[in-house]
């Protein structure tokens, strides 16, 4: 769907056509979901989360103006709705400690894994991913999952382009570290010769 599907669509709904809303939620509620679980790292929460950001979506619709792409509009809904979500339920935000000494020189996520056929890497990098900080994971499925530019991200975030390039850079060395030790140390090791 384009954007000019969904301005179609949102212009539908304005005019009282539900089923053209179900359209753009059936488009965007994976991602929401997504957003909702990588921050909360919890199944329930997450999917309060999207029926309360799509709720928000809805009642707002009027006033989003098309500055940006919808999809957008809608990420950020989700992403600042989780982080106020977490907020409410006072949980503490545990992020993951990483000493630099440590962390191996890998210069490249996907060389680790080339051993690994697509699907398990996908869900060993999907593990690695939900053991960095809600924040973190969040921006690492924006940018690598759902191919997000940097300044989408940013509109998303409320960060600056510069920040969100030092924390991909910081994901990606404690993806490294958490791949290091998740792996088989047989694969690290012929990594590691190669």
């Amino acid at each position: 769907m384009t954007q000019k599907e969904d301005h179609y669509y949102i212009e539908e709904t304005l005019h009282g056509n539900t089923r053209a809303y179900e359209v753009l939620v059936d488009r965007y509620k994976s991602m929401v979901y997504t957003i909702a679980i990588r921050i909360t790292k919890n199944r329930e929460d997450a999917e309060e989360i999207a029926q309360d950001t799509f709720l928000k979506v809805f009642k707002a619709l009027a006033s989003f103006k098309g500055e940006s792409k919808f999809s957008t509009w809608v990420y950020k809904i989700a992403y600042y709705g989780s982080l106020d979500y977490l907020k409410k339920k006072q949980r503490k935000v545990e992020t993951v400690a990483v000493d630099i000494s440590e962390v191996h020189n890998l210069s490249s996520l996907e060389s680790v894994l080339e051993d690994i056929d697509r699907k398990e890497r996908m869900e060993v990098l999907k593990a690695a991913v939900e053991k960095l900080s809600e924040k973190d994971s969040a921006i690492v499925t924006l940018y690598y999952f759902e191919e997000l530019s940097i300044k989408e991200i940013a509109v998303i975030t409320g960060l600056t382009t510069e920040v969100l390039k030092v924390r991909l850079f910081r994901s990606r060395k404690q993806l490294a570290n958490i791949l290091h030790h998740m792996l088989e140390p047989e694969i690290v090791e012929n990594y590691e010769r190669g």
